[in-house]
């Protein structure tokens, strides 16, 4: 193991400045290659510099590389319509309007000036030179906590193509409504009464769904395969969604595993759609570093924790290419309390002994570091698998417990390929800026980070 002076000296040598300026990345895309799945993270969920040049890098490789989708963090059905408004398809008038679905906590995640931004360049280069429908470039949910919302969107869709069906899905989704509009009610009532579980009915209508797609599809081709394969996903996100919220009170790993497992899910759904109509579909794929980085390289991965990162290796293995961010200090939006406001918050520097304080070490005030192909000797490699903290601050920031709430140990030259360093961030600015937003204050208590 080098000393500490030499480990920063080696990753001073090898970090690639990146100070704003568009090529900074060049050495990231070109380590790209020709691999078909981009996994780009966050370290938050509400830092300003994540979100602008996770669209920046996107951009290039929609333009440069040719990838065909975003698949995003976000529920189905809200991000399908920004799907339909980006591809040319919906009545909203602007970006604006696309994003307003996204009313679920937490909104500033998905509303916010830089989605706003990119949204809208997404629209903008689907209508050059009036691309060809398999030409244009998606936007998609991967999670599952849009229970109802897709009871909704499956319903209307039955409605349009045949009432007898949507009469029996309604009939086996009203199961639902003894629990109101809270999941986590149904959730906690099935988990300790299976008798009240509405597993069976969510199944049968997945089934039936699946079983007559063709038959849908036939009536109008191309606009109705669309159509059938939004409906049929939001009928398997009621499905796995009922999973999930009975396995919320099993623990929080059953509970993570399977929304991970839906999200991977979800992109093995997507690839085959756009594969039926490009040949060979790249995706880009938004999350957080939890779910991208490769779990099994993270001590909650050793406690049985698994995660999109770990699963697109495994199941695309160097066709996938995955990249993490981080930063040493800054302001972060994020809540107080779960289903509280957004509030502007300071973020403490990075610990002693974290990988964000190895990092603010070099004294860059920002960096690019190439672990796949980017030429690490043997001892750098070494360190960076000797593990380090790492911070993850989710929708929830409790700073005086961060230690608790938001480290955990992680080996970086197994977790990620390469790593975006950002010595100060700033806040995510939210569409609807409250006055919990105008000032960064300092919480005292302690929760889960809410990733």
């Amino acid at each position: 193991m080098p000393s500490q002076t030499r480990l920063l000296d080696d990753l001073h040598a090898a970090a690639h400045p990146a100070e704003g300026f568009r090529d900074d990345f060049n050495p990231l895309i070109d380590a790209i290659g020709d691999c078909r799945f981009v996994l780009i993270g966050e370290a938050s969920h509400g830092t300003h510099e994540f979100y602008k040049i996770r669209a920046e890098l996107t951009k290039r490789l929609i333009r440069e590389k040719g990838f065909h989708a975003v698949a995003a963090e976000a529920d189905w059905p809200d991000a399908y319509r920004v799907n339909r408004f980006v591809r040319g398809f919906a009545d909203d008038g602007d970006a604006t309007e696309s994003l307003a679905n996204f009313r679920r906590f937490p909104q500033w995640m998905w509303r916010n000036a830089d989605v706003l931004d990119f949204v809208g360049w997404m629209r903008e280069f689907n209508d050059e030179e009036r691309r060809r429908e398999n030409e244009k470039v998606g936007f998609y949910g991967m999670d599952l906590y849009s229970l109802h919302a897709s009871i909704r969107a499956v319903i209307d869709f039955l409605d349009k193509v045949d009432h007898a069906a949507a009469t029996r899905a309604r009939y086996r989704y009203s199961c639902f409504d003894h629990f109101g509009e809270d999941p986590q009610a149904y959730g906690y009532a099935a988990a300790f009464d299976l008798d009240r579980s509405c597993q069976q009915q969510a199944v049968q209508q997945l089934v039936e769904m699946r079983q007559r797609a063709a038959e849908f599809i036939r009536r109008d081709g191309q606009a109705a395969e669309d159509e059938m394969f939004y409906a049929e996903q939001n009928a398997q996100a009621v499905t796995n969604a009922e999973q999930y919220y009975r396995s919320m009170f099993e623990g929080r790993i059953s509970s993570w595993n399977l929304r991970d497992r839906h999200m991977v899910q979800t992109l093995q759904k997507l690839e085959e759609f756009i594969d039926r109509r490009v040949g060979r579909s790249k995706i880009v794929v938004w999350a957080h570093n939890s779910h991208l980085g490769d779990a099994r390289a993270t001590e909650v991965g050793e406690q049985g924790e698994l995660n999109v990162g770990q699963l697109v290796r495994e199941g695309w293995g160097k066709d996938a290419f995955n990249v993490g961010f981080s930063t040493y200090t800054g302001t972060v939006t994020a809540a107080t309390d779960w289903d509280g406001p957004a509030e502007r918050k300071a973020v403490r520097p990075g610990l002693p002994g974290s990988y964000e304080e190895l990092f603010h070490n070099l004294g860059l005030p920002g960096f690019l570091l190439l672990i796949r192909g980017g030429g690490l000797g043997a001892e750098v490699m070494d360190a960076l698998r000797e593990p380090r903290l790492q911070r993850a601050i989710g929708v929830i920031y409790r700073p005086e417990t961060e230690r608790i709430s938001h480290y955990f140990h992680a080996r970086l030259a197994d977790q990620f390929d390469a790593m975006i360093h950002l010595d100060r961030t700033r806040a995510v600015e939210p569409l609807e800026r409250t006055a919990a937003w105008k000032a960064p204050r300092i919480e005292e208590e302690t929760y889960p980070t809410g990733v």
